[in-house]
């Protein structure tokens, strides 16, 4: 004899197909650029501040050139840094596309920087290089 399918059976069956609809656009939306911060020569990161952001030297207007930005701490002690930057708003992954690191210390000097191509995908690695003045 077959059992009538009662009311906790199907409530359970709708609120996982809702769930798993919810989930689905939620995953989808995590297109977030993360990536590694690390000093050339595999050195320790000085002590400053990180500035990353994304840039596109294609665009001449120096106002829209960076797109989206985040700032980070170095204690100076860490031999590499994790970062995660939002992608622009509304618009689509240009081919000249970079991703810029600067160090900079308390007073405001430039210690090191470094960039790298912009590739969708994959977390992205990004050197950086002492700046001789």
């Amino acid at each position: 004899m077959k059992r009538p399918t009662d009311r906790r059976t199907v409530l359970m069956t709708v609120g996982a197909a809702a769930v798993a609809a919810v989930a689905r656009p939620l995953a989808a939306q995590s297109t977030d650029i993360r990536g590694t911060i690390t000093f050339e020569g595999g050195a320790v990161i000085p002590k400053g501040h990180l500035e990353i952001y994304l840039e596109d030297p294609a665009i001449q207007n120096n106002a829209r050139r960076r797109a989206t930005e985040t700032r980070i701490r170095s204690d100076g002690g860490s031999k590499a840094i994790a970062f995660s930057l939002s992608p622009p708003r509304g618009s689509t992954a240009s081919p000249t596309l970079r991703i810029v690191a600067r160090l900079k210390r308390a007073d405001g000097w430039l210690v090191a920087r470094g960039s790298t191509q912009f590739e969708p995908g994959p977390p992205v690695n990004v050197t950086l290089n002492t700046v001789i003045y």
